[in-house]
């Protein structure tokens, strides 16, 4: 199953990265360039830099200049992020290319990768708060609640990989049909963003 694959690929990441926890160290992607698997990667080890650095970010006692380099490369990233939705919705979009949608075929509220994307985020989710179930640090109230926490993650995780494995085959049997959407970042374009462009 995708997800399936998906969810081994997020967890290897964010397993890669944690070997370093260092948001300035390389992707050392083992994945073949063009393939999903390579793209999979990438967008994880995008959304693990971003959660390490939306952490740095709210140390309370972060420099201020620290703190705007900081949020800048945020900005960057999110751009990253987007782009990379958007090459695995291409991927998929070239993959059912042939599909013939049917007569009464619909459109979904979101395409195949923004779901991923979630499933993505969800991973970091479940790495993390496992991390919170281990602590020595805290009491055991701590600890309980955050197994119940992660309890609710793993569910959300495989009702969400299984809507996703749905949505796949409806698009695959014709009853669904993809449409993209080039996103609309306006906040980065100095033509677009008021700030931007009345400083000009």
């Amino acid at each position: 199953m995708f997800t399936e694959q998906a969810n081994r690929i997020f967890s290897q990441v964010i397993d890669d990265y944690h070997r370093w926890d260092d948001v300035d160290h390389p992707a050392a992607n083992p994945y073949p360039a063009g393939s999903i698997e390579h793209l999979l990667y990438i967008k994880n080890w995008i959304d693990t830099v971003q959660w390490h650095l939306e952490d740095i970010i709210r140390d309370p006692q972060i420099d201020p200049a620290e703190a705007l380099k900081i949020k800048r490369r945020i900005d960057a990233s999110n751009q990253e992020r987007t782009d990379m939705v958007e090459y695995i919705d291409s991927y998929l979009l070239d993959k059912y290319r042939e599909v013939a949608p049917l007569s009464d075929a619909r459109i979904n509220t979101e395409t195949p990768a923004w779901a991923i994307d979630r499933l993505s985020i969800l991973a970091l989710k479940i790495y993390h708060m496992r991390q919170e179930t281990l602590r020595r640090d805290v009491d055991e109230t701590h600890r309980t609640a955050c197994r119940k926490k992660l309890d609710v993650l793993l569910t959300q995780q495989r009702d969400l990989s299984t809507a996703i494995e749905e949505l796949l085959e409806d698009i695959a049997a014709g009853r669904k049909y993809m449409k993209t959407y080039k996103q609309m970042k306006m906040y980065n374009d100095p033509a677009l963003n008021p700030v931007l462009y009345a400083s000009k």
